[in-house]
C-alpha cells in the first residue's frame, strides 16, 4: 500500500506495494489524504450511495481515506504498518471487530533467499485482485468501478513472493478468507497471482481464489472460485489504458443438501489522454452482472443485479504530491435496480464527484 511510484516500470495499481523505492535500514514514514464531495442525482436515503464502498457519501465533504504509513526494510526483514480512517473504512470494514477496523495493512516479512529475492510475508496484506485498489492516486479514474468494490480490498494470511524470471513474478497466498481479517470458518483459502511485465510499458496480471465461504450470514455457501485478469498499458505516456475482466462461481447447498452454482462476472475498460504536463482526461465503460446476488443484492427487490456504467474524469496534477479531479458517472440497467429521489424504482442513475488527493 505504498504511496511511492516505481517510475522504472509499470506500477501495478491493483497492489500499489513497492519496496524497492525504500532506503534500506531506514524507517520510512508517509501519509495520504483523499478528500471528496459527491452528489448523487437520485438523492439516496441517509446519504449512503447504494452499491458503493469508496467515496460513498452523498452531498457532503468527507474523507474517503486517510492513513499514516510506516515501512522498514533491510536485507533480511521488512515490515509495513498502515492504520487508516475515512468513509471507505466505515463502509468496507463493517464486519471486522474493534481496532481491526482501522488496519489497511499490518505485515512483517522475512527474506528466504537473497539471490532469488524470495520473501514470505504474514499479517493483513494488500489484495492483488483487479486493477484498482483502495488508493486512487495512480488510477486512471477517481471513482472505483464495480470490479474492485466486490472483491477483496485487503487480505489476511501469508504470502510467498517467488520470482520466476526477470519478467515474471508469482505470489502464493494462504488466507483467512474472502476479505476477512478474522476467519469466519475453519478452512483456510488459497490465492495465486502471476505478474508478467514484457516491457516497461505493459503489465499483465492473472489472479485466482478458491475457498470455503460458508458463514452464519450465508450458511448455504460452500466453495467459491474466482479468477481475474487485467492489463495496464503505458501509464506515463500520452495515452494510457487499463482493462479488467473477472468471473466468480459460488457453490451452494440448501437445507435438502441440493447443490447449485451461482456465477457473477464483470468487464471494464479505462483510458486516459494527457492534454498537457498537468492535465488529462479519462473515460471508462463497464458492465457488471450478478444474477443470483452473490455479491450485490438489488435495493429495489429485483432478483439479482446487472448494470452498465460510463464515466468521464478530468485530472489536474497540482504538483508531484497532489492531484485534483472532477468526474461524472452514469449508470444504466435493463432492470429497475436504482431508486430515484422519490424512492421509485428506475433503471438509471447519475453521479458527480470532485476530489483532492495529497500524499507525502
Amino acid at each position: 500500500m505504498c504511496v511511492a511510484s516505481a517510475f522504472a516500470q509499470v506500477t501495478n495499481t491493483g497492489m500499489v506495494d513497492v519496496y524497492d523505492t525504500l532506503q534500506k535500514g531506514k524507517l520510512t514514514i508517509g501519509g495520504y489524504v483523499d478528500v471528496y464531495y459527491g452528489f448523487d442525482m437520485n438523492h439516496p436515503i441517509n446519504s449512503d450511495r447504494p452499491y458503493s464502498v469508496s467515496s460513498s457519501r452523498h452531498n457532503e465533504v468527507n474523507i474517503n481515506l486517510a492513513f499514516a504509513e510506516f515501512r522498514y526494510i533491510n536485507d533480511v526483514v521488512r515490515a509495513h504498518f498502515v492504520p487508516g480512517f475515512g468513509t471507505y473504512i466505515n463502509a468496507n470494514y463493517v464486519n471486522e471487530k474493534g481496532a481491526l477496523k482501522n488496519l489497511i495493512e499490518a505485515s512483517v516479512g522475512v527474506r528466504l533467499s537473497k539471490q532469488k529475492n524470495i520473501w514470505i510475508d504474514a499479517g493483513v496484506l494488500p489484495s492483488p485482485y483487479t486493477n484498482e485498489s483502495a488508493i486512487s492516486r495512480d488510477h486512471i479514474m477517481y471513482s472505483r468501478s464495480f470490479a474492485p468494490e466486490y472483491v477483496p480490498y485487503y487480505l489476511s494470511g501469508v504470502k510467498l513472493s517467488l520470482p520466476i524470471s526477470k519478467k515474471i513474478n508469482s505470489y502464493w497466498y494462504l488466507l483467512n478468507g474472502w476479505q476477512a481479517i478474522q476467519d469466519i470458518n475453519n478452512p483456510l483459502a488459497l490465492g495465486t497471482q502471476i505478474e508478467y511485465r514484457p516491457n516497461k510499458k505493459l503489465l499483465i496480471n492473472w489472479d485466482t481464489y478458491i475457498g470455503d465461504e460458508s458463514s452464519s450470514v450465508n450458511p448455504e455457501f460452500r466453495t467459491r472460485y474466482f479468477s481475474d485478469i487485467y492489463a495496464i498499458f503505458n501509464p506515463e505516456g500520452k495515452v494510457s489504458m487499463t482493462s479488467c475482466v473477472y468471473f466468480g462461481y459460488q457453490e451452494k447447498k440448501d437445507t435438502l443438501n441440493q447443490q447449485s452454482f451461482s456465477p457473477w462476472w464483470q468487464a471494464n475498460v479505462q483510458a486516459k489522454l494527457r492534454l498537457s504536463g498537468k492535465s488529462s482526461l479519462s473515460a471508462r465503460i463497464e458492465y457488471f452482472e450478478d444474477p443470483e446476488s452473490v455479491q450485490i443484492s438489488s435495493i429495489t427487490g429485483v432478483k439479482g443485479f446487472r448494470s452498465y456504467s460510463s464515466g468521464l474524469c478530468y485530472n489536474f496534477k497540482v504538483n508531484n504530491n497532489a492531484v485534483f479531479r472532477l468526474e461524472s458517472r452514469y449508470f444504466f440497467s435493463d432492470e429497475k435496480v436504482f431508486l430515484d429521489r422519490k424512492r421509485n424504482p428506475v433503471d438509471n442513475g447519475l453521479f458527480f464527484i470532485s476530489n483532492l488527493t495529497v500524499w507525502f
